[in-house]
């Protein structure tokens, strides 16, 4: 669980500080941050599931439980962080409801079968 929680405080750290510079800069710049961003917390997840899997031995289902959770502990935090930086009141509030939901989902359906493809790979390994 500590593990989780690690992973889950990465997403919200990556997003806000790739903003910093993405926020200055225009055009394919901006792009580029906004790419790297996406990049590095698609690598976290990759590694997330990889942990689960070779390092604490779960099944795919756990895994991906695991991994959808850290992505939706991630999402509340950068909700956090956007309700208390935000100048537009009104509907910040929703983003701690959303994000979490909007992220965790897809993170689910996209774990599950990655954890599932690694436990194949890995029998096959072995006979």
């Amino acid at each position: 669980m500590k593990r989780d929680l690690l992973f889950a405080v990465i997403y919200p750290i990556v997003g806000v500080t790739f903003a910093i510079p993405a926020n200055s800069a225009v055009g394919e710049v901006r792009f580029g941050w906004r790419l790297a961003a996406w990049l590095v917390s698609a690598l976290t997840f990759a590694v997330h599931i990889a942990y689960e899997h070779f390092r604490e031995r779960n099944p795919p289902l756990r895994a991906a439980l695991h991994v959808a959770g850290a992505v939706a502990i991630g999402a509340f935090l950068l909700a956090v962080w956007v309700n208390v930086h935000s100048h537009q009141k009104g509907y910040a509030p929703l983003a701690l409801i959303l994000f979490p939901a909007v992220t965790a989902v897809p993170a689910f359906v996209i774990a599950w079968p990655a954890a599932l493809i690694l436990r194949v790979l890995k029998r096959r390994s072995i006979s």
